[in-house]
């Protein structure tokens, strides 16, 4: 049985592409580096990542990028002999501006090297490349009203403003007239067009009610490119928003992609939320899913019917996970992505079969922070390090980290405390604007020469860090803590977000320009039944 997420963590707005018998998923990662993760298959049950495409400062550099800004939903394609990957690169999030940048590479290869971006516009986000049938190319994306959102001007404009259309040549860039081609159904927030060709019509895939719980995958067709587009029956194909009951909430944002033996199959985001805790707090964040479906009078439906894919669906079987265990680094582990920056030889190195963290700025950066770290996929989990680390100064700190954005963060350091080195606790609780910084332990714990084994252990919604020196029982480190807040609910205030999800990694700052550095020579994560 396929099983319901595919791509476990954060993994949203899945971008569908088949060539041949091999089938690529593109999607997100706002403000991680490298840009864009596109995950391989053959049986649509077990995935691979095979490339994080933007990779260079040419391609993409998104230091001061606000938290959930970066690569916002990717579409990927296969033409002319090559792949085509289309993104944004977006600059701001809060307030009426988006200032979202829409980029085109293409590579010969999957996991080769990618060309450098060609730049199309900035008119709105979620850019899509269509290749019709006689060879001419056409790029969409939604369009951004800035007149929508913001109080200054008094507007009663929609800040999502319909789908563009219009003709791109790789040679002249666009051309020719553009055209809002659909403006939506009823549930509104129209965005992520994906455009497909079958029996005659032109289908337009978009995603439509936000990304939180009213989420949906909707359907319009045409005869003519250009419109104008007869929504679907049901208008939507998948959405969850109903059936709050239902272990995939969130659903919505995918694409279609038929199967060489003419299956019909669409991939969607979704959400896995903690139950029993009172609210609806997704601490993986938005993940990838897929669902079979049918053509009914050249209509697409969900194969069992209704608008609920299924969390389990007749397939290949997934093969068994492995825990991940790092007991040498001989490089970067591929799970592992850093925030931001397109120059990591800044933030680490790899050094003797340690992981070397050079301490940059705080954990509340927008440009050079020394946090490498992989993905929470699951409600229970168990990670751990080992590190050496010799501060100086309470302004110098490492350790292990759960982290979801500078709002969100709990972390287990080792620092200085009145000369004396220390382990110690800091959290930051969601609070807006700035994020308060607290610190869990009463009193820190005097730590002896030598590593330090760092662990923490998550249960759903709470977590408990341990430390121990090494061959010693470990010892807890200040109380449980609050695990639904490294979520994507968690947050409060005008910055708010649900975009990424939780990661679990690595940390060292120095904000006295020193550029001290922690030795991490261990990294484990395993998942809990």
């Amino acid at each position: 049985m396929i099983q319901n997420p595919i791509l476990k963590g954060f993994n949203p707005d899945p971008s569908f592409c088949r060539v041949g018998d091999d089938y690529y998923i593109a999607t997100s990662t706002f403000q991680w580096y490298p840009g864009v993760q596109i995950h391989h298959s053959r049986d649509l049950a077990n995935w691979q990542l095979v490339s994080r495409p933007l990779n260079r400062a040419t391609q993409l550099d998104m230091r001061g990028n606000p938290d959930d800004c970066g690569i916002w939903a990717p579409c990927l394609s296969y033409a002319d002999g090559k792949f085509w990957l289309v993104y944004t690169d977006v600059k701001r999030h809060a307030g009426d501006f988006k200032d979202a940048h829409n980029y085109i590479v293409t590579s010969e290869t999957i996991d080769g090297e990618w060309s450098d971006p060609t730049y199309v516009n900035s008119s709105g986000f979620d850019p899509s490349l269509f290749h019709d049938e006689d060879g001419r190319k056409y790029f969409m994306n939604m369009r951004w009203n800035h007149r929508g959102i913001g109080s200054g001007c008094n507007s009663t404009h929609d800040a999502f403003d319909g789908i563009l259309l219009q003709e791109w040549s790789p040679t002249e860039g666009l051309i020719g007239p553009c055209k809002n081609i659909y403006a939506g159904t009823d549930r509104g927030l129209t965005e992520a067009p994906h455009m497909f060709k079958r029996a005659g019509y032109y289908y337009l895939t978009t995603a439509e009610g936000g990304t939180e719980y009213d989420h949906a995958v909707s359907l319009a067709r045409s005869t003519d490119l250009w419109g104008p587009y007869e929504d679907h029956p049901e208008k939507h194909v998948m959405s969850a928003r109903d059936t709050p009951e239902h272990p995939l909430q969130r659903v919505g944002h995918g694409q279609y992609v038929e199967a060489a033996d003419g299956t019909a199959w669409h991939t969607f985001l979704m959400g896995r939320p903690i139950t029993g805790i009172g609210t609806r707090n997704c601490p993986m964040g938005r993940e990838t899913g897929i669902a079979q479906c049918v053509w009914k009078d050249d209509w697409l439906y969900l194969k069992d019917g209704g608008l609920l894919p299924p969390s389990r669906l007749p397939g290949a079987q997934p093969q068994p996970r492995t825990d991940e265990v790092h007991e040498h680094f001989s490089e970067l582990p591929s799970s592992f992505q850093w925030l931001r920056t397109p120059y990591p030889e800044r933030l680490f190195r790899i050094d003797d079969g340690a992981l070397v963290l050079i301490g940059r700025e705080g954990l509340g950066s927008w440009f050079e922070q020394s946090l490498v770290a992989r993905r929470q996929e699951d409600f229970n989990y168990n990670a751990a390090t080992r590190l050496e680390f010799s501060p100086t100064t309470y302004q110098q700190a490492a350790g292990l980290t759960t982290y979801y954005d500078r709002h969100r963060f709990h972390a287990a350091l080792i620092t200085v405390e009145n000369g004396v080195r220390v382990a110690t606790l800091m959290s930051c609780n969601s609070q807006w604007p700035e994020g308060q910084l607290s610190y869990p332990l009463e009193k820190p714990v005097v730590l002896p020469d030598g590593p330090i084994h760092f662990s923490v252990e998550v249960r759903a919604a709470s977590q408990q860090f341990f430390w121990a020196t090494p061959g010693e029982t470990p010892q807890s480190l200040g109380p449980s803590l609050d695990a639904s807040i490294i979520s994507d609910e968690g947050g409060q205030g005008l910055e708010h977000s649900s975009f990424t999800g939780a990661f679990v990694g690595l940390v060292a700052f120095d904000v006295t320009a020193s550029a001290c550095e922690a030795k991490f020579t261990q990294f484990t994560y395993a998942a809990v039944e």
